[in-house]
């Protein structure tokens, strides 16, 4: 009905300049005397075959809506795909939006050229940077001072900035290197906290962990960077002294609980934003807002729900609900 009163909407004007006609012709048979009836039924006749014109071009135009529709839809304009048509400005019409749409796609064409070349840089810098930093870490590991300590603290943190680019990156990319099978949870928090050893002990933070006795369908690389970033938050913004909690909630959710400064409640609806930083982010002038973000993107392209609760000077609590996961195994 509504495609209907489009239509009639559209001939507005040829249907009024029609009753327009009728109503003179029946006012010169008036004037002149003559039988208005003559009038009516001429004008009967001219509707009724007007009519049946309208129906057959009412169908035309029906199949030509359908038909930029889907092309609508599917986003493939080529002049096979555009209906056929006789008149001048429709040509026109199309003709725009085929190189409308033809210089949309040399655009995207060469965007994606542009980010595939970004990406490769990018791989290609974060494995060259790893040498350097292998090294160092060697280097520092024959000693064994607080200086030396502290720069391998440091260390790990470039370590993480270089994965956090590439994540970033690798985020929307076709190529990401998902592998979807089933993992030892216990064995991925392990490795998380190996990592972060070394700041445990130099922050005076105690570990509560307790054996987690669970696996999850998961992409193992991916999660283990959500469980680093979250730890990383947790130290940075723990006191020290304070106390990190490692467990599993049922069913299922990985629970990283800290006693650190907490978040403000005004920024809590907004922590997993891109580049949102709060007034935490704000205090500490290094914040970049992106590991948050990263953690929900990921999360969300393996299947998993992240969410987080916090309490200002109490401590945050971030959960992984790894059940909700809705993936093929590899």
């Amino acid at each position: 009905m509504k495609l209907l009163l489009q239509y009639f909407n559209y001939h507005k004007k040829s249907i009024v300049v029609f009753i327009s006609f009728g109503v003179i012709f029946a006012v010169v048979f008036f004037l002149y005397r003559l039988p208005v009836s003559a009038v009516g039924y001429g004008v009967a006749v001219c509707a009724f075959v007007g009519m049946i014109a309208m129906i057959l071009d009412f169908q035309r135009f029906y199949r030509k809506h359908h038909q930029l529709k889907k092309v609508c839809e599917q986003i493939n304009v080529t002049k096979e795909h555009l209906p056929s048509t006789k008149q001048l400005l429709e040509q026109d019409y199309q003709e725009i939006i085929y190189t409308l749409y033809q210089q949309r796609q040399e655009l995207s064409d060469q965007m994606n050229n542009k980010y595939t070349d970004l990406v490769e840089y990018y791989t290609i810098w974060a494995h060259q940077i790893k040498t350097p930093i292998a090294s160092m870490r060697l280097n520092l590991q024959s000693q064994d001072t607080d200086l030396s300590r502290e720069l391998s603290d440091d260390l790990i943190r470039i370590e993480q900035y270089v994965e956090m680019v590439l994540c970033y990156l690798r985020l929307d990319s076709s190529s990401t290197d998902y592998v979807i099978r089933e993992y030892d949870l216990d064995q991925m928090v392990k490795q998380a906290v190996r990592k972060f050893a070394t700041q445990f002990i130099r922050k005076k933070i105690t570990l509560r962990y307790n054996a987690l006795g669970c696996n999850v369908l998961t992409d193992e690389k991916w999660l283990l960077f959500v469980i680093e970033q979250l730890l990383s938050n947790a130290l940075k913004y723990t006191k020290s002294g304070g106390q990190i909690t490692i467990e599993l909630e049922q069913p299922k959710i990985l629970c990283i609980r800290d006693t650190g400064i907490g978040i403000a409640p005004e920024d809590l609806p907004r922590v997993f934003e891109k580049g949102y930083t709060g007034y935490n982010g704000r205090s500490d002038k290094k914040a970049s807002g992106i590991g948050l973000y990263l953690c929900r993107r990921i999360c969300e392209n393996l299947g998993h729900r992240i969410e987080l609760s916090s309490d200002l000077d109490s401590g945050t609590v971030v959960r992984i609900h790894l059940n909700s996961a809705n993936l093929e195994v590899e």
